[in-house]
């Protein structure tokens, strides 16, 4: 047989369209040449499959080989096709029997001595696998992140000659049988630590309950990053689609999914210095960005007028949408980025604007070109902004720990699951026709609600945020209408004037 074809996988986006590879033995002068439109990592891959196979004893054969990966229009990287291709020559030239490939997905990179190195995207590879109903074939140290797909079948091979062992009947081959991955980390850092700031944690309460955006103002040292860090531990606990979700996001980054973050909160806090690419992803072959590796977790933004105006001004689509598209001449790719918000910022360029120590000497035209760093448009998209003051000396020195994380946490599940039974969705995904089916005010909500839009001006946009936040605080509370006074909490947390 001189013609051998496998089933692999490419990346586009969190996508795994099927590639198939096919192997050709002709005669002529010795060849290798791989068509199909390969990048670099995939042409070299013909001089790691080489090696593997002479270094594994095998016979490489001293024709013209042609491996033609289909379709040719789509856009092949990274080194997962080695394997596939070392499979199709060995079947070509009769070593191992062709008979069953076609019942398996293959994906490993090749070392020269022809172990299997682990690759990137094996999640969301293994899902599009199991859904063609064919096994996943892929480095062991990626068995356990592939066996997250609970209907996939895995076997996992530690190197190329283990595996011709397993096709020729040699070795015995069973499928992975992974531990279960059910168990979920909660060593997050606990909000007990924080010392008052009773209107901050209130605030994160509701943010966390709803899935909302928060930007904190404070200056230096009074507990911005501190209560940042853990509102993780205060979130609903992730379903078991959202931890698949954040995972198969995650597995498409630089390295694999660590199992020890399963159905963990991500926390991404990128560096003020960080690109618009970095943020959202991009790319010749496109990446995910930190709002994406951020999904169903949160995205902290430190020192956010720090941050390049044009970096944030890409926040703002994905804020309203959830998902982002990254747009280049020759490929296209997209990203879910349900990701939630948190930001802090000084409220001035030396940080002590309205501490009680008087020690801002910063001007009126600084304060307002700092704080003009951060666009309305953006802040229009956060839901709640909250001033965090310096801490007085008594709470400081108030003996004892705060409320939990753990006492939070009942709250705002009770409150999520109050959501998703009315909705299904939480209160920050809600639709304008949805907004006018579930956020219902009674008589004193919608005056205050009318004398709010008449003095302060607010926008179409912070109209549905006000309600879907009232929405989130009468469900904390356990009321099925949006009582005035959930309302008038709404609205203090839309009127800091920080234009």
């Amino acid at each position: 047989m001189s013609l051998a074809i496998l089933y692999s996988r490419a990346l586009c986006g969190v996508d795994a369209p099927l590639v198939t590879v096919e192997v050709h033995l002709a005669n002529g002068l010795p060849k290798f040449t791989i068509v199909g439109l390969p990048e670099t990592e995939v042409r070299e891959s013909k001089d790691r499959v080489r090696a593997a196979l002479q270094n594994g004893r095998f016979k490489f054969p001293a024709r013209r080989i042609t491996v033609n990966l289909a379709p040719a229009d789509l856009p092949k990287e990274s080194g997962r096709f080695d394997l596939p291709i070392a499979l199709g020559i060995l079947a070509a030239t009769g070593q191992i029997p062709a008979n069953k490939l076609d019942q398996y997905e293959w994906a490993g990179e090749l070392s020269l001595d022809g172990r299997l190195r682990p690759i990137r995207g094996a999640l969301a590879m293994t899902y599009s696998a199991s859904r063609s109903g064919r096994s996943f074939v892929l480095p062991e140290q990626n068995a356990g992140e592939a066996a997250l797909v609970k209907e996939a079948t895995i076997y996992p091979a530690a190197s190329l000659l283990q595996l011709c062992a397993y096709l020729t009947g040699q070795e015995p081959w069973q499928p992975y049988r992974g531990g279960s991955a059910e168990l979920e980390s909660n060593d997050y850092p606990d909000m007990g630590d924080v010392k008052g700031q009773m209107q901050a944690r209130r605030a994160l309460e509701i943010a966390a309950a709803g899935g909302h955006s928060v930007l904190m103002i404070g200056p230096p040292g009074t507990g911005k990053t501190m209560l940042a860090k853990r509102i993780p531990g205060i979130l609903p606990p992730m379903t078991g689609q959202e931890a698949l979700e954040s995972a198969a996001i995650q597995s498409l980054g630089s390295g694999s999914f660590d199992l020890a973050n399963w159905k963990r909160r991500p926390f991404r806090s990128p560096h003020h210095t960080a690109s618009a690419v970095a943020l959202v992803g991009g790319g010749s072959i496109p990446r995910p960005g930190e709002i994406s590796l951020a999904m169903h977790g949160v995205l902290f933004l430190d020192e956010l007028p720090e941050f390049d105006r044009r970096v944030l001004e890409v926040l703002r689509e994905p804020l309203e949408s959830g998902h982002i598209t990254i747009s280049r001449a020759a490929r296209r790719a997209d990203f879910p980025a349900r990701f939630q918000l948190i930001a802090a910022m000084n409220p001035c360029p030396c940080g002590y604007l309205g501490h009680y120590t008087n020690k801002c000497r910063c001007t009126p035209d600084q304060v307002a070109r700092y704080r003009g760093k951060v666009s309305g448009p953006l802040l229009d998209r956060i839901d709640i902004q909250i001033e965090v003051p310096a801490l007085p000396k008594e709470d400081m020195l108030r003996p004892g720990p705060g409320e939990s994380s753990a006492v939070i946490r009942e709250r705002t599940l009770v409150a999520r699951q109050r959501q998703l039974n009315r909705q299904h969705v939480p209160n920050t995904r809600l639709g304008v026709q949805e907004i006018e089916k579930y956020c219902v005010l009674d008589a004193e909500g919608k005056r205050m609600l009318e004398r709010a839009m008449t003095h302060l001006n607010i926008s179409a946009r912070a109209y549905h945020r006000i309600l879907k936040l009232a929405r989130t605080i009468a469900d904390l509370s356990g009321s099925k209408p949006i009582l005035g006074k959930h309302v008038a909490e709404a609205i203090q947390y839309r009127r800091m004037g920080i234009n």
